[in-house]
């Protein structure tokens, strides 16, 4: 289980749920790459690793593309036309705060270099809406809420 952002284009009136099919129905769809997230891709990495430190890159030729950072677990992908950040469920406290600052800022850079917006399904609206504490209570409500049902 993970804390998902997903970036969107959200069309006005269109709601939350709606931009979210529209994406799903635009990476069934999808042969590839588009060629502008490919462009964007290359100047989101060089910004991430500030961010995050050491990066491990996963590039399937014009299929995905992946950053993560293996000590937070935080992972952006690209598949197609549809970008994505996910982080586990496996901070709790200042923990959580620190690694969702990071998604935060991270998702910044993505907006930034896309044009899309961050939207966050836990908290049902666009990252800019929400603020990180609310965020890191959340993924430390649920990352206790695990390790007391199936251990640490």
């Amino acid at each position: 289980m993970s804390y998902d952002i997903y970036f969107v284009t959200r069309r006005d009136g269109q709601t939350w749920d709606e931009a979210m099919e529209a994406l799903d129905d635009a990476a069934e769809g999808s042969e590839g790459i588009p060629a502008h997230l490919l462009e964007a891709w290359d100047r989101i990495v060089p910004e991430a690793r500030p961010l995050l430190g050491e990066l491990n890159l996963t590039d399937y030729e014009h299929e995905s593309r992946e950053l993560s950072q293996s000590g937070t677990g935080i992972t952006l992908s690209l598949y197609g036309d549809e970008l994505s950040i996910t982080v586990p469920y496996w901070h709790t406290g200042d923990d959580a705060a620190a690694v969702l600052g990071k998604v935060f800022t991270l998702a910044s850079i993505v907006e930034k270099e896309t044009g899309r917006t961050a939207y966050d399904p836990q908290l049902h609206r666009a990252l800019t809406e929400s603020q990180p504490e609310g965020a890191a209570e959340l993924m430390s409500r649920i990352a206790e809420d695990l390790r007391s049902r199936y251990g640490s």
